[in-house]
């Protein structure tokens, strides 16, 4: 329980850290967004509502930084992230209530897949080296190597250009009204299926090298001798002692992956045009949309910050010499 404190502790002090960063940077980059704002409009929005505009955004001039931070604080303790400029009126929390699920279905399920199928043949890969499995590692090892948007172009390319297959862009059919019936769902998994294999395929090279490399060095431990020492099964001491101490690195990378899906896979949104949380930080960033910006920033941080607590109790669960050492 100490250990735990004292994580939750460290934790609590870096997300203070990392929210005060996320007030900060904004106001030091170069610009005005109320008058980007404003000419963004054309004419649509009275010049004269400058003042109001920059205090509605928390950019008053007349108030000290200190204010704005306190202000910035008591918002943001009240649920209220502030008022888009890209989809002005509209508030930073329902933009990333509209585009998060996307985000989380897409990247969590294909993170979740990459994981477990990664391990998996991670696992028989280094507990059988030198056999016929090992063949696959330098294939592993060349789309691995790809950066994950080339092959979304490779992609669409072949499955959406050469072969129309699936499509090349769209979260789903235009034509259709989002709900939670079977022809919406089915466009977003025709939809998904694409982007969906490209991050699979990117990601499950690496989970397999890690935990193949793992599998060979815990392999050759004094514990996995003893074990098969006893006359215990092969498959007992594979996942028993060998595989569960081997897989604790993989964990640890599992966590931080749970933290990243809130951020999505940017460039894979951006090159699919897939609606997700990383697509609109990508518009936000282009229109200087810094109440977006902040607000997807401090998601993907509350989120990172959660997965590393979740690993670290994964930690002290797998691992006595953890729970020892607090």
């Amino acid at each position: 329980m100490k250990y735990l404190l004292q994580r939750l502790a460290f934790y609590l002090v870096t997300a203070w850290a990392a929210i005060t960063i996320n007030f900060l940077i904004p106001r030091m980059m170069p610009g005005d967004p109320v008058q980007a704002l404003l000419a963004r409009f054309q004419g649509r929005l009275d010049t004269g509502a400058v003042d109001s505009l920059k205090a509605l955004f928390g950019l008053d001039e007349q108030q000290s930084l200190w204010q704005q931070y306190t202000d910035y604080w008591s918002h943001l303790l009240d649920g209220d992230l502030g008022l888009s400029f890209t989809f002005f009126p509209t508030p930073v929390s329902e933009v990333i209530a509209q585009s998060l699920p996307w985000t989380l279905a897409l990247v969590g399920i294909t993170t979740l897949i990459s994981f477990l199928l990664g391990t998996g043949i991670g696992v028989f890969t280094g507990w059988r080296r030198g056999s016929w499995m090992d063949s696959l590692l330098p294939v592993t090892t060349f789309i691995s190597a790809i950066p994950y948007f080339w092959l979304g172009l490779i992609a669409i390319a072949l499955f959406a250009v050469k072969w129309p297959l699936f499509p090349a862009a769209g979260g789903y059919d235009s034509s259709l009204v989002p709900a939670f019936d079977w022809p919406f769902v089915s466009s977003a998994l025709y939809h998904g299926a694409l982007p969906g294999l490209t991050i699979v395929l990117s990601a499950v090279a690496g989970w397999i090298l890690g935990m193949r490399n793992m599998m060979v060095t815990v392999s050759s431990e004094d514990y996995v001798m003893v074990a098969q020492a006893k006359g215990l099964s092969e498959r007992r001491v594979m996942f028993g002692y060998a595989a569960r101490n081997a897989i604790l690195p993989n964990i640890s990378g599992f966590a931080l992956s749970l933290g990243f899906i809130v951020g999505g896979t940017l460039l894979v949104e951006m090159v699919f045009s897939y609606p997700g949380i990383g697509y609109q930080l990508f518009q936000a960033v282009g229109a200087k949309d810094y109440p977006l910006m902040q607000g997807v920033f401090l998601i993907i941080t509350l989120s990172v910050l959660a997965a590393n607590l979740l690993a670290d109790v994964l930690y002290m669960v797998l691992d006595p010499r953890t729970r020892r050492e607090a």
